[in-house]
């Protein structure tokens, strides 16, 4: 308890002193301006640093900021843009601290990328961003024709989606998502085969396959060694598939985004008994033991690498990516292991509803605190050029692909050539996901970058897409999450992990309470302030 409220001062302290040091920050932009914009000047070389993430190095990853892709990036960009870039690491996992941080301190990268609208919003308040509006016409012209309109709001062009509707201005622009598949549910099909158990098509069929992983042990490794189904302590996404197919099929667009706070869906009718459902499983023995300990005393991918795990709740492709290597190292443990994906988790309408991506990926900004905004702003309108974004997803041929009747089909990377993230979109920016230009083609070569059956990709993602739906877009400015983000997302954490574990009769009291305190932490006043903008889009 002391631990977690520590951190929980430091959390603050470090938005306070963000607050102190962004609001002198602007200041400094606001002079920039008047100049004109630092770094815009083609002809002057000047250097900037770019965030990306840093997602360890297990599973054969390699340095994010300094590898063959960063130095690809490094020479082409000087040459074409007169511009010197060195990157920046910002550990995945704990990015709002470390931008926090990094922004209290004054040296935040003249680049940034962050998942969390919030965060940004919080940053717009405080007067810490550049305002991008002004510039999409002179240097961030590739990037407006490469992101195009926006599937989401009609009539509005996607490089705009977080244009503020009442000053005009555009702090962060987002990514262009090319598949919006999100969450797959994967089980052991050889384990089900030594059964006679069909792949599940029902949640309490998945239950009974769980509950005899348990006590049948197909995969001879032990009954106190399986664990019919492992996550870590990201519960609401680690478990997302199941307790999203608890959720109300009956609720508004409209209730569905006023009640979603920083990205938890808590509050959604039905959700509880999807977390009432997750407490059955663990009191059962059915879920791993050691899922609320951080990432680095518990680690979900090594047990199932090890062959150990009987199901697991993550990226659609995730099994089957080349790193982490899920199901390539499984296999070469347990010959014979195989994951497949199953869509089991049915609701109340019938259908088995999984979040889908918003088409708008990851937004990128630029600090006030940026000595070169202009070419920060250069350096992206670059990466959106097809030949630097295209060579950045699929590589050289010969070493990262090869080509199959002319689609490009990835080989597997060793040592500076291994992609960290999928298609490198740590470094793209621009574009999450794989794109060659038209559908057919991304979804062909999406199939065939990976190292198994194209079929089983195919089928993976279809059941991704099945029933699916984005959170709703509502295009207002909201700014009261900011100052909460962080404590509500530590609470939130700790109310699942108690949720789930405590015993069945102290359910409901444990996450009433929970919630409640959640509530008077901060999630109410997000609440009343998305109750009161909203609007039909």
């Amino acid at each position: 308890m002391q631990r977690s409220m520590r951190f929980r001062f430091c959390t603050v302290l470090c938005c306070l002193c963000a607050a102190l040091m962004i609001a002198g920050c602007a200041k400094s932009k606001a002079g920039n301006s008047a100049a004109g914009l630092a770094g815009a000047d083609k002809s002057k070389r000047v250097a900037i640093t770019v965030e990306v993430f840093d997602r360890g190095t297990d599973g054969g990853r390699s340095d994010p900021t300094n590898n063959n892709w960063t130095k690809w990036i490094q020479e082409k960009l000087l040459k074409d843009e007169n511009i010197d870039v060195s990157f920046v690491r910002v550990s995945r996992w704990d990015e709002v601290v470390a931008l926090n941080n990094m922004m209290a301190a004054g040296n935040p990268p003249d680049v940034a990328l962050s998942y969390s609208g919030d965060l940004i919003a919080n940053y717009r308040d405080l007067g810490g961003l550049v305002d991008m509006a002004p510039y999409i016409d002179s240097l961030l012209p590739d990037l407006k024709a490469f992101l195009g309109p926006d599937p989401t709001l009609p009539g509005r062009d996607l490089v705009r989606r977080n244009q503020d509707a009442t000053t005009g201005k555009i702090v962060a622009i987002p990514a262009r998502r090319t598949n919006v598949a999100f969450q797959g549910t994967f089980i052991r099909k050889d384990w089900l085969d030594k059964l006679g158990l069909p792949v599940p098509a029902t949640r309490e069929a998945y239950y009974n396959a769980l509950k005899a992983f348990k006590e049948k042990d197909p995969g001879n490794v032990g009954s106190r060694n399986v664990i019919p189904l492992t996550m870590g302590n990201a519960v609401r996404y680690d478990a997302g598939t199941l307790l999203g197919s608890f959720i109300d099929p009956a609720i508004s667009d409209k209730d569905w985004w006023i009640n979603m706070v920083v990205d938890r869906p808590f509050l959604l009718p039905g959700y509880k008994e999807g977390v009432r459902f997750l407490n059955r499983l663990y009191n059962d023995g059915l879920v791993d033991r050691d899922f609320p300990l951080p990432l680095a005393s518990h680690n979900p991918e090594a047990l199932i690498k090890s062959g150990i795990v009987g199901s697991y709740i993550i990226n659609w492709d995730h099994p089957y990516r080349d790193s982490p290597g899920i199901l390539r190292d499984l296999q070469a443990n347990v010959p014979g292991a195989m994951l497949v994906p199953c869509d089991p988790f049915v609701n109340a309408e019938g259908k088995t509803y999984k979040e889908l991506y918003d088409p708008a990926g990851v937004n990128f900004f630029i600090p006030a605190a940026s000595k070169y905004p202009g070419a920060a702003m250069r350096y992206v309108n670059w990466l959106s050029r097809e030949e630097n974004r295209l060579f950045l997803q699929i590589g050289p041929e010969g070493i990262t692909h090869e080509l199959v009747d002319g689609i490009p089909r990835a080989k597997p990377a060793t040592g500076l050539w291994i992609q960290n993230s999928p298609q490198n979109i740590d470094y793209t920016y621009t574009v999450n996901g794989l794109y060659l230009g038209n559908e057919e083609e991304t979804m062909r070569g999406l199939a065939l970058s990976y190292n198994f059956p194209p079929d089983l990709i195919i089928s993976s993602m279809e059941m991704a897409l099945k029933d699916g739906k984005p959170i709703p877009v509502i295009p207002v400015d909201l700014t009261a999450a900011g100052p909460y983000t962080q404590t509500l997302i530590d609470k939130g954490n700790v109310l699942l992990a108690e949720s789930v574990t405590c015993s069945p009769a102290a359910f409901d009291k444990k996450w009433d309470a929970g919630i409640a305190d959640w509530l008077a932490s901060g999630a109410q006043v997000i609440i009343d302030e998305r109750r009161e903008k909203y609007i039909a889009p």
